[in-house]
């Protein structure tokens, strides 16, 4: 289990994504093997990579007013602090205010469930118990020190899977302050989950799946952050980060069911 490139903790709680140990969901479940007319258009992105310290920093752009994160560029990035997930929103701005203080994952490394949460409510319309989703996948992932119950994180891949062999549960208030113990009882819906995916390698694919005009035109990628109401909304990341990202063993899952 490891942070590219660094095999260490990471400086907080909340980056909980791990690299996989193979690369086998990429190298056989490519985007590219699909037409271009079977491709899924303005569908959201969920992503796993390294997170710098340079990402931390936030600046507003004055010509378009949004909320850039490492607006220096790819060459300014200089140490790790863990790894991350997050979901990329699709063109029409879909994803509400009242989504981006819902799927709040607080300090835990919860971020694969979360960033596989906030998809699915961006496809489906309804909102998932994302920590059930981080559970399943620690059960799941090839790494045994990961648990239910710890603050361990896991891969992308892994919950990826869940959904694929599991589906996943849709929230209801009684749910609420459950630990690990109460949600294993949680039932999921094999129709709430996803019945195929696909694995982007580049930038230009993102954008394409995204189909975000703003996107285009900034050339960058909109992140749903789950850090509450503390972080914005939607944050801007430029293609060049993003396209070293996914050359540091970036995970880039595409959902092709829909």
């Amino acid at each position: 289990m490891r942070y590219r490139p660094m095999d260490a903790e990471p400086d907080e709680r909340r980056f909980g994504r791990h690299v996989p140990d193979d690369w086998r969901h990429v190298d056989d479940y490519p985007l590219t093997a699909l037409r271009m007319a079977e491709r899924p258009v303005r569908t959201p992105v969920v992503i796993g990579v390294n997170w710098y310290a340079e990402m931390d920093e936030r600046i507003v752009d004055e010509r378009s007013g949004e909320t850039f994160i490492a607006r220096s560029g790819a060459a300014s990035l200089t140490r790790i602090r863990g790894g991350h997930c997050v979901c990329l929103e699709p063109g029409g701005e879909p994803d509400t205010a009242a989504e981006h203080e819902f799927y709040d994952q607080g300090a835990e490394g919860a971020c694969v469930g979360f960033g596989w949460s906030r998809c699915m409510t961006l496809l489906n319309g309804g909102r998932y118990a994302a920590r059930w989703l981080w559970d399943r996948s620690k059960e799941r992932d090839e790494w045994p020190q990961t648990n239910p119950g710890d603050d361990q994180g896991t891969s992308v891949r892994a919950a990826a899977e869940v959904l694929i062999s599991a589906g996943h549960v849709p929230w209801e208030d009684v749910l609420t302050g459950d630990d690990h113990v109460a949600r294993a009882a949680y039932r999921a819906d094999t129709a709430q989950g996803i019945s195929a995916y696909r694995w982007a390698r580049s930038v230009d694919e993102v954008h394409a799946v995204l189909d975000n005009p703003v996107a285009d035109q900034l050339g960058a990628v909109p992140i749903l952050n789950s850090w509450g109401r503390e972080y914005p909304h939607r944050v801007w990341l430029p293609d060049d980060v993003f396209d070293r990202l996914i050359a540091e063993d970036g995970e880039v899952a595409v959902p092709t069911d829909r």
